[in-house]
């Protein structure tokens, strides 16, 4: 009886004890198969993004200098102060360049005056110039008809001249004849004396005709100058259109007087307006290393403006990550200053790696090659900075990592 009672309790052990086993097998392999898939959805998911944590927040920093020399006389800005575009940031000295534009002005108002009158005198020595030609051309005929009358009178008083000459000789003659003969009173005295006379008014008609002559050769001399004056006079008159284009060249040379004041002026005032420094963009001092009552040149550096407008996301990509990168591409930025996203995307992909824009970069000709995978910087625009970040919250070189999805 003990034996019949006692033989089956092993069989309802075993089967108890095959039951668990069985059961924990299966829960493992399902275990075992939802971790495979996970793992295989989680790299397929993985795939779909190119991620970096060597990046940074990249943006401009502005050397704020004196585009001309003077004096500090008031600093309107501290270190770390937020500045708008336009803020004022120091004022310089303005007397020595209020007084260059006054001088400007003074010297505009002269070179206008100036060619004012060279404009009106160009149309009155036109004028001119017509009436003298007029006037020269004249005279000139005048000069010709005198010389003419001149040599006319002249030649006329030489044929007196010649007729007194001829006149006497006969005078004479006749006076020579009647001296024998009133010697053996063939003729009277008074006949004598007639011959007498006679041949002393036939010298003096000679004489008479002789000054005459001289007279019209005088006067032929004189009217030939008078044309040689009219000739002068007519060949300057001549050259009014020449005196015309002079008036006219000094009038345009005026006017590029009156050019060359108001560029004057123009930097006169330019300088002036450089005395008082404002802020180029939207940003925040630093380095600031001007002060009241300094001495500043042209050019000195005054501080640095970090720029807030325009930032940007250098993204150090390896190499194996860029075959499916390319701009345009949709990117979620992690800050971890301030622990927030902010959405953006791919806007350029280096021209070069790293190691090739540095200083010194590597000479691979030695021998001594190792493979070593390049990082590309890639930039990364924010889409909608205003409102992602209305505060200026980020800043240049804050570290972030960017999460680039390369696949839709």
């Amino acid at each position: 009886m003990a034996d019949t009672t006692t033989t089956p309790a092993p069989a309802e052990q075993e089967t108890e004890v095959v039951q668990p086993r069985s059961r924990r097998r299966g829960i493992i392999i399902v275990v075992i198969a939802v971790i495979a898939v996970a793992a295989l959805a989680f790299w397929w998911h993985s795939t779909f993004y190119e991620d970096t944590d060597d990046a940074q927040v990249s943006g401009h920093l502005i050397q704020v200098s004196s585009r001309i020399q003077g004096q500090v006389s008031k600093v309107y800005v501290e270190e770390n102060q937020v500045v708008k575009k336009g803020d004022p940031i120091a004022d310089l000295d303005p007397r020595d360049y209020q007084v260059a534009v006054e001088n400007a002005k003074a010297a505009l108002a002269s070179a206008q005056a100036n060619a004012a009158a060279a404009g009106v005198a160009v149309p009155l020595l036109t004028v001119n110039t017509g009436a003298n030609l007029s006037s020269a051309g004249a005279q000139l005929s005048g000069s010709h008809a005198q010389v003419q009358q001149a040599q006319g009178q002249l030649q006329a008083a030489q044929a007196r001249v010649t007729q007194a000459q001829a006149n006497n000789a006969k005078a004479q003659s006749d006076l020579e004849r009647y001296k024998p003969l009133v010697e053996k009173d063939v003729i009277s005295k008074q006949q004598y004396d007639a011959a007498v006379a006679a041949a002393a008014s036939a010298a003096a008609a000679v004489q008479d005709a002789q000054a005459s002559a001289a007279a019209a050769a005088d006067a032929v001399r004189v009217a030939r100058q008078q044309e040689a004056a009219s000739e002068a006079s007519y060949k300057y008159a001549q050259t009014g259109p020449q005196q015309v284009a002079e008036q006219n060249a000094k009038a345009r040379q005026a006017q590029a007087q009156v050019q060359q004041a108001q560029a004057q002026l123009d930097q006169a005032q330019l300088n002036l307006s450089y005395s008082k420094i404002v802020a180029p963009e939207d940003g925040i001092i630093t380095r600031k290393s001007v002060e009241v009552n300094q001495n500043v040149s042209s050019g000195q550096n005054l501080l640095t403006l970090v720029s807030l407008s325009d930032i940007w996301v250098t993204a150090n990509f390896k190499e194996t990550q860029l075959k499916s990168m390319t701009p345009g591409q949709a990117v979620e930025v992690h800050v971890d200053a301030t622990g927030k996203s902010y959405d953006a995307k791919v806007t350029q992909i280096g021209g070069a790696t790293g190691s090739v824009l540095s200083l010194f970069p590597p000479e691979n000709a030695t021998g001594n090659y190792v493979k070593v995978v390049q990082r590309v910087p890639v930039r990364i625009d924010f889409t909608d900075l205003q409102h992602q970040d209305p505060n200026h919250q980020l800043r240049p070189g804050l570290s972030v990592e960017p999460k680039v999805r390369v696949k839709q």
